[in-house]
């Protein structure tokens, strides 16, 4: 019993937590802070420094270094998560009165900037053609290229690859756009389209399904690869068969990243789909609209029906890829090797 040192209570943490925000608040109405954040970060720091000063007192150095660590990483994973959930929140309460199922279903076609009513099918429905096209162009690409680069690649050709690769994953949106305005539209002379978006999207989204699908195929056991040869199969079938299946997981959600960002793309649209009120369906011929053109054009007119608009415009895509997001992983889970005594 005398080798045992002194431990602070379980409710510590919690009780320090309550003085050090009591702390904040008074400090920030005594200084005149009226930023709820400015707050935060005082009752952040005087947890951090009061529990490191406690639990030296009581149980020593050496928890107290090991609470300080635990402290910092609480500390920043709330930093984090904090900015994220207050844009949500603020996505979700402006854009909530406005999204009806007119407004899923009816265009801006004939609506003024200054007056109610409208919609964002018109984006909606180019938004997912655009997605669609770009992702049938750059997931086959992106994943051969993986496959290439971890099963087969080898000397020269496959360290100019993943440089390329390495190089295309920092270009700008802006720089895709203009490529192909200068090569699809000024060069061979197509005109505007959402497929000339589509080509810009894939660009941006190739470099990441082929960065995260080369990790994900490197974490796959070698023995698994072995053992299947060792029983005559052809390399290729142990690729399909076995190395994919056990990756599908983390593929998937490499994918999913890639198509999260391109969704969101503003500048490749607005060069190279051009933007448009009316509903246009074929991709191929014709200005179309987005979600994130949408929300750009209607912020830029400055009144509050246009505000309203972008807002439920930008909730519905949020909602847009968090569906995506919840198919593709019920699909890797699906479709994710079964594993078992």
């Amino acid at each position: 019993m005398g080798l045992r040192r002194p431990r602070l209570p379980r409710w510590t943490p919690l009780g320090l937590a309550v003085g050090s925000l009591a702390f904040a608040v008074a400090v920030g109405l005594v200084a005149g802070l009226d930023s709820r954040v400015q707050w935060g970060l005082i009752a952040a720091l005087v947890f951090v420094a009061a529990n490191f000063a406690l639990t030296a007192a009581v149980e020593g150095r050496r928890q107290a270094v090991d609470k300080l660590a635990l402290s910092l990483i609480w500390t920043s994973f709330l930093v984090a998560v904090l900015p994220l959930a207050s844009l949500v929140w603020e996505t979700v309460a402006r854009g909530i009165p406005t999204v009806s199922w007119d407004f899923l279903t009816h265009s801006m076609n004939g609506v003024l900037s200054w007056q109610q009513g409208g919609g964002i099918y018109h984006a909606l429905l180019a938004t997912l053609q655009q997605v669609a096209l770009a992702s049938l162009i750059a997931i086959p690409i992106g994943l051969l290229t993986a496959v290439y680069l971890v099963e087969y690649g080898r000397g020269s050709l496959a360290r100019a690859i993943t440089f390329f690769v390495d190089v295309m994953t920092g270009i700008p949106s802006i720089v895709a756009g203009l490529f192909v305005l200068t090569l699809w539209i000024m060069a061979l002379d197509f005109g505007y389209s959402g497929f000339a978006g589509a080509l810009a999207l894939s660009i941006l989204m190739m470099p990441i399904v082929v960065r995260a699908t080369e990790e994900m195929l490197k974490l796959v056991p070698n023995e698994l690869r072995e053992a299947a040869l060792a029983l005559g199969v052809p390399k290729w079938r142990v690729i399909l068969k076995v190395v994919l299946p056990t990756a599908i997981g983390g593929i998937t959600t490499g994918v999913m990243l890639a198509i999260a960002r391109i969704a969101g793309e503003t500048a490749p649209i607005l060069l190279l789909v051009f933007g448009s009120n009316l509903i246009n369906a074929n991709p191929f011929e014709g200005p179309q609209s987005s979600l994130p053109l949408f929300v750009y054009e209607q912020w830029g007119y400055g009144t509050e029906e246009a505000y309203d608009r972008a807002w439920a415009a930008a909730l519905v895509l949020i909602v847009l890829i968090m569906i995506l997001n919840l198919v593709a992983r019920g699909v890797a889970r699906w479709k994710a090797p079964k594993t078992g005594r």
